[in-house]
């Protein structure tokens, strides 16, 4: 790999320095936009006690899934955690640490991130435990608290005239970021589908190093600039695994023939 172009052989090479107790932000909402082929290639790598920042944590065989039912997640920072069994065992037995975060604060709080803020206030969450702290964050595996999320600094503020209290939330930052892309260049410039864009461009701005998946890697120049969603700047390696991989559908809801 000279100069700019980003570009490596193979998703092994791509995780291949992330080692154990790594953190990781990792794009994805529900089962779009999950970096599919990266972690796989990770949960082949065996890297373990590793500290997951994403929206949630797929179902329990797929997405970030694979990696909980292997053991190699040590601690979760997400706002839904939901459709997945393995997940709701592991957090209630002891054995996961979550930091559970309201979703528009977490969507901020890597945006900040990767922003080089280190701070901020949001109105989210002030009058709930998210401010005054005792959210369960680990168990002890008999029904007790182990670690209680802390309580966090609220400072009021006039805002359109009005005295306003606001919780003040850390940024954060990443070791690496894993991303799934529609369309990339060898500088690293990416394009998302649709839904899948998602968390995707904030998990990458908040990794040290970012890694994208792409399914189409093109020429620089190639993409139309207007239409980039996130620059090279922000992305450090990227793997072209094709348009073929297997996407699968959380929930697929249909309407009957002839319905509205």
């Amino acid at each position: 790999m000279t100069g700019i172009d980003k570009r490596v052989a193979s998703p092994a090479e791509a995780v291949a320095d992330i080692g154990d107790g790594a953190s990781i932000a990792v794009g994805g909402f529900g089962l779009s936009g999950n970096p599919m082929i990266l972690i796989e290639a990770l949960l082949e790598r065996g890297s373990k006690d590793l500290s997951i920042v994403s929206n949630n944590c797929g179902v329990d065989d797929w997405g970030l899934g694979i990696l909980l039912a292997a053991r190699r997640i040590r601690k979760m920072t997400s706002s839904y955690v939901g459709e997945n069994k393995e997940f709701e065992r592991q957090f209630l037995s002891g054995e996961l640490e979550l930091e559970l975060t309201p979703q528009g604060t977490l969507a901020e709080k890597l945006r900040a991130g990767g922003s080089g803020i280190a701070a901020f206030f949001t109105q989210t969450g002030v009058g709930t435990q998210v401010a005054e702290g005792g959210l369960p964050r680990l168990y002890d595996g008999d029904g007790g608290v182990k670690i209680a999320s802390p309580e966090k600094e609220v400072r009021t503020f006039t805002v359109r005239g009005r005295d306003l209290e606001f919780v003040l939330e850390d940024a954060i930052t990443t070791d690496f970021a894993l991303v799934h892309a529609l369309r990339g260049d060898r500088h690293g410039n990416l394009v998302f589908n649709k839904a899948a864009r998602n968390f995707s461009p904030l998990a990458a701005m908040a990794g040290k190093i970012c890694i994208a998946q792409v399914e189409e890697l093109v020429e620089p120049g190639e993409l139309d600039p207007d239409a980039v969603h996130l620059p090279g700047i922000y992305v450090h390696r990227v793997v072209e695994v094709g348009s073929d991989i297997e996407k699968r559908i959380e929930r697929r809801t249909v309407t009957e023939k002839g319905g509205n």
